[in-house]
């Protein structure tokens, strides 16, 4: 597996691992261990994802692939943020629009619509 590419930013005092658009499909919990060594080498306290990079089971919650995921980066204590328009997945499913609603209530994982959107959140 080849390690997506990402950069280290900073958004308001807060490093963030910003993953790329591009790059292989995210489709379990193992391949994010990649982004939580990066992460955690590189002193980010939350990692970013396209949500274009999360296999289509990642919003089938039944899959259990996103709280495999999800777990994974509580683990380790690290954020997690799903970057972009997820509305087609949301509109589907009663269960993903109440597991985003109650990921977005917390301080663990996020799901947002933009870069402005997270540098709002990081500010709180």
């Amino acid at each position: 597996m080849s390690i997506p590419v990402s950069t280290l930013q900073t958004i308001n005092d807060v490093p963030v691992l910003m993953c790329a658009a591009e790059g292989e499909a995210i489709r379990g919990e193992g391949a994010v261990l990649d982004l939580i060594g990066d992460a955690g080498y590189q002193g980010a306290e939350w990692v970013v994802i396209p949500a274009g990079r999360f296999d289509d089971a990642f919003f089938r919650l039944r899959s259990r692939v996103a709280g495999d995921i999800v777990q994974k980066f509580a683990n380790y204590r690290l954020g997690l943020v799903v970057l972009g328009d997820i509305s087609g997945h949301v509109e589907g499913s009663s269960a993903l629009r109440d597991f985003v609603r109650e990921c977005n209530r917390g301080r663990q994982t996020w799901f947002l619509a933009d870069v402005e959107e997270l540098r709002a959140r990081l500010t709180d």
